[in-house]
C-alpha cells in the first residue's frame, strides 16, 4: 500500500515525517497536527523505509493516545501495526520487567500497587513505627513526597528536607519510614507506579545485555507529549536510543506545566545539548483557534526568555476577538458565565460539550457550580475518583490480586476485612498464622483460612469457596479467568456486602458490571490486573466509558483540559494571586510555568475566548479583597481584546457575527 504523504501533511510536518535516520525534535506549538505527524512518521518508516513495525517504540502517556495513533498508523500502513510496541512509558517499562524481573531480585508474578494500595501500605509502616503523632506527616503527604524524589531521580532524604525542612517534623523518622516502605513492597513481591520506572531504567542501566538486546530490537524510537517527560523517562528514552540514535521526540516546551509531579522542561530545552546533531523541525500552522485567540497567546506566551520561540500562524479566518470582561466578584463572575452560556446555547453558538470553563485550582469553580445548579445547568466536572480507585472497585479486584500475587497482603487484608468481626488487627493475625501466603489454587490452605477466621465469618467464607470453585472444576480454572471470578465473588457475598454498606449501592454494583465488562477481554488474570493497574494511574475513565453526556458543558482545571478543545472557553479569576497562583509569583522559574499554563489556557479555544476578571473576593473573615488584575493580561495589547464591563447580572457583549 502507498501513501502520498504530501497530500496529507503540510511543508514542516512533512519535513519532519521525511526526516533521516538519526535525533529529531519537532516542536508542535498547540493545534499544529503533532498527532498526525507522528502517525505519519510510522507510516512513513514502515512504508518508505521498510522498517518492521515491531521494530518501533512509541511512546505516549495515555493508554489512549497510544490506541489512537496505532489505529491511525493501521489505516495509513494498511495493515495491523500490533507488532508495534505503542504504550506509555510504564507500560513499557512493565513489559520489559516481567520477562526480566528475576534480575533485580523480584518475581515475574510481582503485584502493582496503585495509589491506594502505597498509601496503605504507608500506613501500616507509619503505624509499626509507632509514628502516630498527628504532627506526623500523613501516609498521603509522605507518598506524594517520595514519588517526586524517584521521578526526579533526586536523594530521597534533600527531598524530604527540602519538603519538611521548614516544620518541626522528625527528618529521620521519615527516612525510617521510607525505608520500611521499600522493604515491605520487597517482603510483598510487589512495585508501585513509580517503581516500574525507576526499576526499568534499572534494569537497562546495570544489565548491558538486556539494554542491547532492546536497543537492537527498537530501531526507532517516537516519543510523544515529550516536554512533559521526567528524569527517569527521559533518561530511560536516551538509553534506548543510544545505540542507533533514532530518536524523534515532538513535544512544546510552551505547554510544559506539569512540574509539580516530576516533568522537567529542561529535558526538551536541552535536546540539542544531548543530541549535538539533532534536526529541529518547528510546526507553526494552527488549525484550530481563530487569528484573534491565537493573537493573545503568542502576545502573553513571548514573555518567557528561556524556550524555542514560535508564532503560532492561524489557518482560519479571522472572527470575534478575544472578551476581556471586568466583574464584580466571584458571584457576578458566575451569573454572567451562566448568561453567556445560556447565549450560546439558544443562539445555535455552541452545544453543551462544546463549551469548557477553564481554572487554575478547583476551588475557584465553586461559586460557578453553585450558580449552574441554581440555574439548572447540567455541567461535567472533569475530576473525581477514577474509575479503578474507587473502593468498591478495588473491593471486588482484591480476590483475582490473591490469586495471581499469593504474597499480596495488601489484597488479602482488605478481603478479609469485608467479613463479619474481622478488622485490621485480626486479619494480620491470620496473615501471619497462614505463614503470609495465600494459594488459593491449594484446598487445604483454604480451609485452613476458613478454621482461623471468626465463628461470625466462617459460614460465609465457606460459601463463597464453595460457590467459586465448583465442584467438578479444576481449581485454577476460574481464576484463570478475572470476568467470572469477580461475577462469582459478587453472587456469593459481594452483592449484600454492597448493599449493607453503600448508601448508593445499585450505582456501586452497576459499576463492578462495567467492570466485568472490561475484564471479560482477558483469558488471564494477571493480564488483566496489570492492566487495570496501569489504568488506575493514568485514563482509566476515557477507557471504559465515553466520556462525559454530551448535553453537559464541561468544568476543568487547565492541567486537565491539556490536549483538549472546545468552540467557547471561559477562564476564570484572572487575578494575581489565583492566576498566576500566589506560590508561583515568589520565583521566575514558577511564574514562567504559570504563563505556559495561561497560554495551554487561551489555546484550548477554537472560535470563542472569555477572560474573566473580578474585583474582588471574599474572605474567610466575611470581608472581601481587592483583586489585582492578572499580569498577563498587562501584557495583552488592549487592542486585541473586546473590553467589557459587565453590570448587575452581566450585560450581553458585542457580537460581530450575529
Amino acid at each position: 500500500m502507498s501513501c502520498d504523504f504530501a497530500q496529507h501533511l503540510n511543508e514542516a510536518q512533512l519535513r519532519a515525517v521525511t526526516a533521516p535516520d538519526g535525533a529529531v525534535l519537532v516542536i508542535a506549538a498547540a493545534g499544529t497536527g503533532k498527532t498526525r505527524t507522528l502517525t505519519h512518521r510510522v507510516a512513513w518508516l514502515a512504508l518508505e523505509r521498510g522498517v518492521e513495525p515491531r521494530r518501533m517504540l512509541l511512546l505516549t502517556f495515555t493508554n489512549r493516545a497510544a490506541r489512537e495513533m496505532l489505529e491511525r498508523a493501521m489505516q495509513l500502513i494498511g495493515q495491523d501495526v500490533g507488532g508495534l510496541w505503542g504504550g506509555t512509558f510504564h507500560h513499557a517499562a512493565n513489559r520489559m520487567l516481567r520477562r526480566h524481573a528475576t534480575l533485580l531480585g523480584y518475581g515475574a508474578d510481582y503485584s502493582i500497587l496503585d495509589e491506594d494500595d502505597s498509601t496503605r501500605l504507608l500506613k501500616a509502616c507509619i503505624n509499626e513505627l509507632g509514628l502516630r503523632d498527628k504532627k506526623f506527616p500523613k501516609a498521603e503527604v509522605l507518598g506524594s513526597v517520595f514519588s517526586l524524589a524517584a521521578n526526579r531521580g533526586a536523594d530521597v532524604a534533600e527531598t524530604v528536607a527540602d519538603r519538611f525542612g521548614a516544620h518541626p517534623v522528625d527528618l529521620t523518622a521519615i527516612l525510617k519510614v521510607h525505608t520500611l516502605y521499600e522493604q515491605r513492597k520487597r517482603a510483598l513481591n510487589a512495585m508501585d507506579f513509580d517503581d516500574l520506572l525507576v526499576n526499568g531504567l534499572k534494569l537497562l542501566q546495570e544489565h548491558e545485555s538486556v539494554a542491547a538486546r532492546y536497543q537492537e530490537r527498537m530501531q526507532h524510537v517516537l516519543v510523544d507529549e515529550y516536554q512533559d517527560t521526567n528524569k527517569l523517562q527521559n533518561d530511560f528514552v536516551d538509553l534506548l536510543a543510544s545505540g542507533h540514535g533514532n530518536l524523534l521526540a515532538v513535544g512544546d516546551d510552551f505547554q510544559s506545566i506539569y512540574s509539580w509531579r516530576g516533568a522537567e522542561v529542561q529535558n526538551i530545552l536541552s535536546f540539542e545539548r544531548r543530541h549535538p546533531e539533532a534536526q529541529v523541525i518547528k510546526l507553526e500552522d494552527n488549525y484550530r483557534s481563530t487569528p484573534g485567540i491565537l493573537d493573545v497567546a503568542n502576545r502573553v506566551i513571548a514573555g518567557n526568555p528561556e524556550q524555542y520561540q514560535k508564532v503560532l500562524r492561524a489557518t482560519r479566518p479571522a472572527e470575534v476577538k478575544p472578551v476581556y470582561v471586568k466583574l464584580v466578584d466571584g458571584g457576578h463572575q458566575a451569573r454572567y458565565i451562566v448568561g453567556k452560556v445560556q447565549q450560546l446555547l439558544d443562539s445555535g453558538a455552541a452545544q453543551p460539550s462544546e463549551i469548557v470553563v477553564l481554572y487554575r485550582s478547583h476551588y475557584h469553580s465553586m461559586e460557578l457550580q453553585l450558580e449552574l445548579t441554581r440555574a439548572r445547568l447540567d455541567y461535567y466536572l472533569m475530576s473525581g475518583v477514577r474509575f479503578f480507585e474507587q473502593a468498591h472497585i478495588k473491593d471486588v479486584c482484591s480476590l483475582p490480586r490473591l490469586a495471581v500475587n499469593p504474597a499480596d497482603s495488601l489484597a488479602f487484608m482488605r478481603l478479609m476485612e469485608m467479613l463479619p468481626k474481622v478488622g485490621p488487627k485480626k486479619a494480620q493475625a491470620l496473615w501471619r498464622d497462614l505463614g503470609q501466603h495465600v494459594n488459593l489454587r491449594d484446598a487445604a490452605k483454604r480451609a485452613q483460612l476458613t478454621k482461623l477466621l471468626p465463628k461470625d465469618a466462617q459460614p460465609l467464607w465457606a460459601e463463597v469457596d464453595a460457590k467459586i470453585f465448583a465442584p467438578g472444576e479444576g481449581e485454577g480454572d476460574v481464576l484463570d479467568r478475572p470476568a467470572e471470578l469477580i461475577f462469582r465473588l459478587v453472587e456469593a457475598f459481594y452483592r449484600d456486602y454492597a448493599e449493607e454498606t453503600f448508601e448508593n449501592a445499585e450505582q456501586r454494583l452497576e459499576d463492578v458490571e462495567e467492570l466485568m465488562t472490561f475484564a471479560a477481554k482477558y483469558d488471564d488474570t494477571a493480564a488483566f490486573l496489570s492492566e487495570m493497574a496501569l489504568l488506575t494511574n493514568l485514563d482509566a475513565e476515557q477507557n471504559l466509558h465515553a466520556g462525559p453526556p454530551a448535553q453537559t458543558i464541561r468544568l476543568s482545571t487547565v492541567h486537565q483540559a491539556k490536549g483538549l478543545e472546545w468552540k467557547a472557553v471561559f477562564v476564570l479569576w484572572m487575578v494575581d494571586g489565583m492566576f498566576p497562583a500566589a506560590r508561583s509569583l515568589e520565583e521566575a522559574a514558577n511564574e514562567a510555568e504559570e504563563r505556559r499554563l495561561f497560554y495551554v489556557a487561551v489555546t484550548r479555544a477554537k472560535d470563542y475566548l472569555w477572560l474573566c476578571q473580578p474585583r474582588m473576593r471574599k474572605t474567610r473573615e466575611g470581608g472581601v479583597m481587592l483583586c489585582p488584575p492578572s499580569r498577563f493580561l498587562a501584557e495583552i495589547d488592549p487592542g486585541l481584546l473586546q473590553e467589557e464591563k459587565a453590570g448587575g447580572m452581566g450585560a450581553v457583549p458585542r457580537w460581530s457575527r450575529w
